[in-house]
C-alpha cells in the first residue's frame, strides 16, 4: 500500500485517529495531487490534518496523509518542515483563492484562444498568502507566452507563473475514471508510480491494442506494473505458448497457458490435453520441454 493510499495503519487506533508519533508525515497538495515529505517539528499530527507547508508554488495547505514507510522514504526528497497547522482563516481564504483561480483560468483560456499560442491551460491556483498566481499548461513544444504573462500581470497585479506540465500530470491533476471504472491511479493512490514498458503488458498476455492498454493520457496504464513482478516470476519454469512439449516420442505445442491456475494447455492434430505446469519441466540435457508422467491429463 502506498502511502497516500489512505491514512496508514500507524495513525489507526480502535477506530479513531491517535496523534502521529514520528518525526515525518507525508501530505498531499490539493491542487497538483503531490505529495511531500514534512518534518513535524513537534506538533499534534493527526491523519487528514491541514497544515501550511512551503512548497515550490509558494507557501500552500496540505493534507496529512499518514506517516511514511522505510519501503516509500526513498522516494521523497529532503523533508520540509511544517510552519504550521491550518487554520479556519486558512481554510476560508484557501476557499476564496480558489474561487478567484478558477476565473483566472477562464481568463488566461481566452486569452490563449485569442492569441492563438499552441498550448492547453490546465489549472490555476493562488498561493495562500495571493502573491503569486501559478498557471500550468500543456504543448506539444515549447511556447513563447511572454506578451500572456503581460496580459496576466496587468490584469491580476500579482506575480505570474506559467509551467509546462506532462500529459501524466495534466491527468493527475485533473483526475478522472480509468477503464477499470476507478478513480486514475496518479490521481487517487499515488503521484510516484514507477515506470512502465509494453514489456509489462508483454508479460501479462494483454492485449498490445494501445487502445486497451492506454490510459487518458494516452500514455500506457500506470498499473501494469502493479502485477508484473508476479506474472514475470510465474512464468519461470513454465513454457510460453508456441513452444513445443515432448509427451515421450511425441511432440505437441503449448496453445495456452494460465499462470493464475498453473494450468497449461498442450495439443497436437492427434489429441489435446490441460496439464499442471508441475508436470511439465525443461530437460536441459535435451534442450526440450518434456512432460514427466501420463497421471491425470484429459
Amino acid at each position: 500500500m502506498s502511502d497516500q493510499q489512505s491514512c496508514l495503519q500507524c495513525c489507526q487506533s480502535g477506530g479513531r485517529q491517535d496523534p502521529i508519533q514520528d518525526d515525518e508525515v507525508v501530505v498531499r497538495l490539493s491542487h497538483t495531487r503531490e505529495s511531500v515529505l514534512c518534518s513535524v517539528n513537534g506538533m499534534q499530527l493527526r491523519c487528514g490534518d491541514d497544515v501550511v507547508v512551503p512548497t515550490r508554488y509558494g507557501d500552500d495547505i496540505a493534507r496529512v496523509l499518514g506517516c511514511v514507510t522505510d519501503a516509500t522514504r526513498d522516494e521523497y526528497d529532503k523533508p520540509v518542515a511544517i510552519i504550521r497547522t491550518a487554520s479556519d482563516e486558512d481554510r476560508r481564504v484557501t476557499a476564496e483563492n480558489d474561487r478567484d483561480a478558477a476565473e483566472a483560468l477562464g481568463f488566461a483560456k481566452q486569452l490563449v484562444e485569442q492569441s492563438g499560442l499552441p498550448m492547453s491551460m490546465v489549472s490555476a491556483h493562488y498561493s495562500i498568502d495571493r502573491s503569486r498566481l501559478v498557471l500550468l499548461f500543456t504543448a506539444e513544444t515549447r511556447v513563447d507566452f511572454r506578451d500572456l504573462v503581460k496580459d496576466l500581470v496587468h490584469e491580476y497585479r500579482v506575480r505570474i507563473e506559467l509551467r509546462q506540465i506532462g500529459v501524466r500530470d495534466e491527468s493527475r491533476i485533473v483526475g478522472g475514471l480509468g477503464i477499470c471504472g476507478r478513480v486514475l491511479c496518479c490521481n487517487g493512490v499515488s503521484d510516484r508510480l514507477k515506470a512502465v514498458s509494453i514489456r509489462m503488458a508483454k508479460a501479462q498476455n494483454l492485449s498490445l491494442n494501445s487502445a486497451k492498454i492506454s490510459g487518458p493520457c494516452e500514455r500506457l496504464l500506470c498499473c501494469l506494473e502493479y502485477e508484473y513482478d508476479f506474472y514475470r516470476d510465474a512464468k519461470r519454469g513454465v513454457p510460453g505458448v508456441g513452444a513445443r512439449v515432448y509427451w515421450g516420442e511425441e511432440s505437441l505445442r503449448v496453445s495456452d497457458v494460465n499462470l493464475l491456475t498453473r494450468v497449461v494447455r498442450i495439443d497436437n492434430r492427434e489429441r489435446s490435453a490441460t496439464l499442471p505446469a508441475e508436470r511439465i519441466r525443461y530437460d536441459s540435457g535435451d534442450q526440450r520441454w518434456v512432460v514427466l508422467d501420463d497421471a491425470g491429463d484429459s
